[in-house]
């Protein structure tokens, strides 16, 4: 469901899939601005995987039999369209993105997989209507609506797009992944509490919507939530392949938000951990990297006009 670290917020990459809004980024590996944020949303994905198809499963089960026409609203790379594909095998997916930078990768990646037959692609935002995608028996929304200044408007357009009956999954993060210990800098312990301190400061200004009760939001749009679950994640030692690129893509979309906006001793501390040195978190052995993932279901009454 996946942060989506294509804005300027890296309260990180969305759980499976993301809604992506054109900011000119540099990716920190010197690649393009689309390559680096592709490599974090599809690490992202890796990581968490078993959660996803979990997710999934609990979808599926609300859903039941005869779905046919899913949107993957902030589709990003594919991650959560391929997952969509996949668990629902008799379904068209309609990939929905603001980027078009984002909407030819995922063509590209659906073609090699023989999988484009069963895509469509929209650019689009979701408060300007949603053409072309109307009918849907399931809508993903994974790390999309927290970026649209107004959820009203935003949740108007999906119900619009929803056929009577129809499921909208609502998913998001609630910050930045955690990766550090307490003492990663011993002579100044709550490093990532700080960092994660100033993110939310700036989020409040930028994306006032991270964070919210999106259960309180479907109820008011006239949906009936059938499901809310919230669930912390951990993965410890022995880490998965990745994880350590993971926390360096993370650390160093912060350590460019950030710039400025916390004390110079805690971007050198930044600096070394992304910096390449025998600091950096790709070399570390005492990442533990935790995320929580939050879903809400709803259902577009039978009855709606």
């Amino acid at each position: 469901m996946a942060p989506s670290p294509s804005h300027p917020h890296p309260h990180t990459p969305a759980p499976h899939g993301a809604g992506h809004h054109r900011h000119g980024h540099t990716a920190p590996d010197g690649a393009g601005p689309q390559d680096g944020l592709a490599r974090l949303l599809d690490l992202d994905a890796e990581l968490f995987a078993p959660y996803r198809a979990g997710v999934l499963d609990r979808l599926a089960h609300l859903a039941g039999a005869g779905v046919s026409r899913i949107t993957d609203l902030g589709a990003g790379t594919g991650t959560g369209t391929f997952a969509l594909l996949e668990r629902f095998p008799a379904a068209r997916v309609t990939a929905v993105d603001t980027s078009p930078d984002m909407l030819a990768l995922l063509t590209a990646a659906a073609r090699e997989r023989g999988l484009d037959g069963r895509l469509a692609t929209l650019e689009a935002d979701v408060t300007e209507g949603l053409p072309g995608a109307a009918g849907a028996d399931l809508v993903w929304a994974s790390a999309a609506l927290h970026h649209f200044g107004d959820p009203a408007a935003s949740l108007a357009g999906i119900r619009a797009a929803l056929r009577p009956g129809g499921l909208l999954a609502v998913a998001e993060m609630d910050g930045m992944p955690r990766f550090l210990p307490e003492d990663v800098v011993p002579d100044r312990p709550g490093l990532e509490g700080r960092l994660r301190a100033a993110l939310d400061a700036l989020h409040a200004e930028q994306v006032p919507h991270l964070g919210d009760d999106w259960g309180a939001h479907l109820t008011a749009a006239g949906f009936t939530v059938e499901l809310e679950h919230a669930e912390d994640l951990e993965l410890r030692a022995p880490l998965p392949a990745g994880a350590g690129l993971y926390a360096y893509l993370v650390l160093a979309r912060v350590r460019e938000t950030l710039d400025g906006r916390v004390a110079g001793e805690d971007l050198a501390a930044l600096d070394a951990l992304v910096g390449g040195g025998p600091d950096d978190v790709r070399h570390r052995d005492d990442l533990v990297v935790r995320s929580r993932r939050e879903l809400w279901v709803a259902r577009r009454p039978g009855d709606a006009a």
